[in-house]
């Protein structure tokens, strides 16, 4: 890999910069890839990519691409963001065109705003493709609407993650009567419910989990916000798991009781064209 990119770096212009196309590749499907992010995958000679790229939209990568991998997971980061930016800005003002690809958007928590200040900085041209977040893409596999008439007229999205200390205004969250999608928050599940139900929000308030959203190893589970540290360990949750929080659950709890209803009454009139054949 080392010499590739050597060969790479010394067969380009050295007094040409190349641009950085910050890819949103969404949460998960490839078929949820915009024409755009899937046409710059495809032309693409070199690409640096994220952990929460799926194996499908890996698949997709040209054989001929050189790749690099910096992916960061809760214990085990395999570089900084610090030296990613180092690393897309090197290959940059080598003459190299980086496609960096990210999952979700790359500008909901994912970085992608300041990975582009820092380029734009040392005058690298960088072009941006928006992603399908996995807020709205998991939800929406997950039968569960974002907003609902009579039972949610908004949303909010918040991050569990942070540097050093987690900062978040609990009692405006516990009060806001809308849908709140937590993003990396398996870790932390305990004092989110604790929070969010001492600031008063009510111990029965809907909540799922969604793990691997928007893949064939998608799973989902339900209960309410006093359950949310049981629902986890008790189906293992792993990472990348997304959290939701609202009323707006139970439509997805609809839609389940309703495509049992479906099959019940198919199999019904199945045994009944059995009977009468």
């Amino acid at each position: 890999m080392k010499s590739d990119m050597k060969t790479m770096l010394s067969s380009t212009a050295l007094n040409a910069t190349g641009i950085v196309t910050l890819v949103g590749a969404g949460p998960g499907d490839p078929d949820l890839l915009t024409v755009k992010a899937l046409r710059a995958i495809q032309n693409a000679r070199f690409i640096v990519f994220d952990n929460l790229v799926s194996a499908d939209i890996r698949a997709l990568f040209p054989a001929e691409a050189k790749t690099l991998y910096v992916g960061k997971a809760k214990g085990h980061h395999s570089a900084t963001q610090d030296e990613i930016n180092q690393i897309l800005a090197k290959y940059a003002q080598s003459g190299v065109n980086v496609v960096r690809v990210k999952g979700g958007d790359g500008f909901v928590f994912g970085r992608g705003a300041e990975e582009m200040l820092y380029l734009t900085k040392k005058g690298i041209k960088v072009d941006v493709i928006p992603g399908i977040t996995a807020a709205s893409g998991c939800t929406t596999y997950a039968n569960i609407p974002l907003t609902h008439r009579g039972l949610a007229q908004g949303c909010t999205f918040i991050t569990a993650h942070a540097d050093k200390q987690l900062s978040v205004n609990w009692s405006a969250l516990a009060q806001l009567n809308q849908t709140l999608v937590i993003y990396m928050g398996l870790s932390k599940t305990d004092l989110i419910s604790a929070e969010l139900m001492a600031h008063g929000m009510s111990s029965d308030t809907p909540v799922a989990m969604i793990e691997n959203g928007c893949t064939a190893q998608q799973r989902v589970f339900t209960g309410v916000l006093s359950e949310l540290s049981q629902i986890k360990t008790q189906h293992q949750i792993q990472s990348p798991a997304l959290i939701v929080i609202g009323e707006v659950v139970s439509v997805a709890n609809q839609m389940e009781w309703l495509q049992q209803l479906s099959q019940r009454a198919q199999a019904s009139e199945h045994q009944a064209f059995r009977l009468t054949a």
